[in-house]
């Protein structure tokens, strides 16, 4: 298992795209990042809160990720989302779709007003995420073990129609419990997809409590890769470390799928959501939503 290595860089950018590559670098500073992952998770407890149902701790531990996808990592065009080239997204874990929906509004694929309707009857924005409903979902999931299935499958089409687009899939650690996502791991390995990246969100917890107490995952990072995957150990909610292993991982075609193992905290930047199994899906109260809102704008003031 790779460990990350850090560099002082303070953007995204600076390193040279492979030829052939479609990845469009952006230039935008991990300080920039973190400022918008800030502002997802606030949309985040906000849409939950409205809506008095939701995901709030896998939310907030994959946010950091979500975030440097989005805004920095991805070939996607909000204006369209279907456009054949684009990098994929798969929530694998669709029960947190809360983050995604927040970085989908922000970039412009539906209006922010939406947010507000979050699990309300006929919105697009539905309690797992359905591709039939909301701009900018590739495919639909909520059912725990298969997205990572699909994003297998997307990875066969680029290879086999000769296209140069990736596939970003999030899983939870508490997924990974699930057969199917180790048949989707050989199947990736078999077909050496390198266009394929995962993301474990490693935060041991689920809904029916600590992860290696409900059914013990031993170590995930070497799991996948006995797989065949090339892996990568890292802070998955350090903004730094998940931009500088997307830069590794950009520079290496060596037919290996990618396994971004990031250690994460669920409920992560609200004191009282951290590591706490009873916010897995529960909505604040009122109390509990302005002291939320009050810590991330203090997390915000400090990157002022």
């Amino acid at each position: 298992i790779r460990q990350a290595s850090l560099h002082t860089g303070s953007t995204t950018g600076g390193m040279a795209v492979p030829k052939g590559s479609a990845h469009i670098m952006k230039n935008v500073t991990v300080k920039e990042l973190k400022k918008q992952c800030l502002e997802l998770k606030k949309k985040v407890i906000h849409m939950i809160y409205v809506a008095q149902s939701g995901h709030p701790g896998g939310s907030l531990s994959a946010a950091d990720f979500v975030t440097a996808a989005y805004f920095s990592e991805m070939n996607i065009d909000p204006k369209n989302p279907r456009w054949a080239d684009r990098d994929r997204f798969v929530l694998s874990k669709g029960h947190v779709c809360p983050i995604q929906y927040a970085a989908l509004a922000t970039l412009g694929y539906f209006p922010e007003s939406e947010l507000e309707t979050l699990r309300k009857e006929n919105s697009i924005l539905q309690g797992h995420p359905s591709m039939n409903k909301c701009p900018g979902i590739d495919i639909s999931t909520g059912s725990l073990g298969q997205g990572l299935a699909c994003g297998v499958g997307m990875g066969i089409m680029a290879k086999r129609d000769k296209k140069d687009y990736r596939v970003f899939v999030v899983v939870g650690d508490g997924e990974c419990q699930e057969g199917e996502i180790w048949e989707a791991a050989q199947t990736a390995n078999k077909y050496h997809l390198d266009n394929l990246i995962v993301f474990v969100d490693n935060n041991n917890l689920q809904l029916d409590g600590i992860t290696d107490e409900v059914m013990p995952n031993i170590d995930l990072g070497k799991k996948f890769e006995a797989f065949g995957f090339e892996t990568y150990e890292i802070d998955g909610n350090d903004m730094q470390q998940i931009v500088d292993t997307f830069e590794r991982i950009r520079m290496t075609k060596n037919g290996k799928p990618k396994c971004i193992f990031g250690h994460t905290v669920k409920g992560n930047g609200i004191s009282f959501m951290e590591n706490e199994c009873g916010w897995h899906g529960v909505a604040p109260n009122e109390e509990q939503y302005a002291q939320a809102m009050k810590e991330l704008d203090a997390q915000l003031a400090e990157l002022a």
